[in-house]
């Protein structure tokens, strides 16, 4: 039976992303993402809670996660979910989970032009298009 191992998330970075280079000289690109849930109590007091992912992205990916993303802004991660374990300086057993990015869409818009002065760079109306012209 096969298995699977997918994650996927939508949520704002909470860090901006840190790029750095394995010892093979591939880019490795770092960052933290929060995600919100909101539920209502059987009180019926409306609470949040906030889960943080640690994501990491290879190769292109992790130029683009680099060079596009920031604090703050909005993202979708889709991946799968890896252990990683260590020995702290103090000889303690460590692990964090974190995800192994495949595909990030960067769901913010780029930022508006500003709007033009009055008078600058009217458009004139168009003529009105009937039903029956739409080549649909």
């Amino acid at each position: 039976m096969a298995s699977l191992n997918k994650v996927m998330v939508i949520g704002n970075l909470g860090t901006d992303p840190e790029m750095r280079f394995a010892p093979s000289g591939n880019p490795v690109t770092s960052f933290r993402i929060a995600t919100t849930r909101t539920y209502t109590t059987p009180e019926g007091e409306r609470r949040q809670e906030t889960e943080w992912f640690t994501v990491v992205t290879w190769s292109k990916l992790a130029e683009n996660c680099n060079q596009f993303l920031a604090k703050g802004r909005r993202a979708y991660i889709e991946g799968r979910l890896r252990t990683r374990t260590w020995e702290g300086q103090d000889g303690q057993r460590r692990f964090t989970n974190e995800i192994v990015a495949n595909r990030v869409i960067f769901l913010d818009r780029p930022a508006a032009a500003p709007l033009p002065e009055e008078g600058e760079g009217e458009v004139q109306p168009e003529e009105e298009v009937q039903p029956e012209e739409l080549p649909f």
